[in-house]
């Protein structure tokens, strides 16, 4: 990974945090938050957008899976948590939470810089998974509106699947629309006037 991250960190011990404020840059790295609490880790996400999120399981008022699971609703992002607990419901509970890693303390900077990268990685590899999903996932959508349309000119117009379908082409390229926009047309007509 080339580029330096923009990092949001929460602990609520100031040992932890004087650790992290000096070992991130060392990495190559920029700390544009210290987060104490669970709600001032989610306030700072939602408000700084960083590129990657590093937080402690306990905390006051929130532990950080809480935290996590509140970011991760509004925007995913990149979260690793950090934990002086070896406990199979926390590891659990940060699997289902979309933690991306779980490190032990004391922190061990090579494994830091190594999670850091591996994690970068993943996330960003998951980014393209979602895009990829939603792009097939709308283009289904759009081919069952394209489906239905045809139907509705079949069978208002009397005519084939090959002529229905040329003729929204053929509009859709008259009005210079997507194909998509022409079946909606046609759907909202016809509900128009079945009324």
């Amino acid at each position: 990974m080339n580029r330096a991250l923009r990092v949001v960190v929460a602990d609520d011990t100031a040992t932890m945090q004087k650790f992290y404020e000096s070992l991130i840059p060392k990495l190559g790295h920029e700390v544009v938050a210290i987060a104490s609490t669970g709600a001032e880790l989610v306030r700072q996400c939602d408000e700084l957008k960083p590129d990657l999120v590093i937080t402690d399981v306990k905390m006051p008022d929130m532990d950080g899976l809480e935290a996590a699971a509140k970011i991760y609703e509004k925007q995913p992002m990149p979260i690793i948590v950090v934990s002086g607990y070896h406990d199979e419901e926390l590891v659990q509970r940060a699997a289902a939470e979309h933690v991306l890693a779980y490190l032990l303390k004391p922190l061990d900077v090579n494994a830091l810089a190594a999670q850091i990268l591996i994690v970068m990685r993943r996330f960003e590899e998951f980014t393209i998974l979602r895009m990829e999903a939603n792009h097939y996932r709308q283009s289904l959508q759009d081919r069952k509106l394209i489906e239905r349309a045809k139907g509705i000119l079949m069978r208002t117009s009397k005519i084939e699947e090959h002529e229905a379908f040329r003729r929204m082409q053929k509009a859709a390229s008259r009005s210079n629309k997507k194909l998509v926009e022409i079946a909606q047309t046609i759907i909202d007509a016809d509900a128009a006037l079945s009324i």
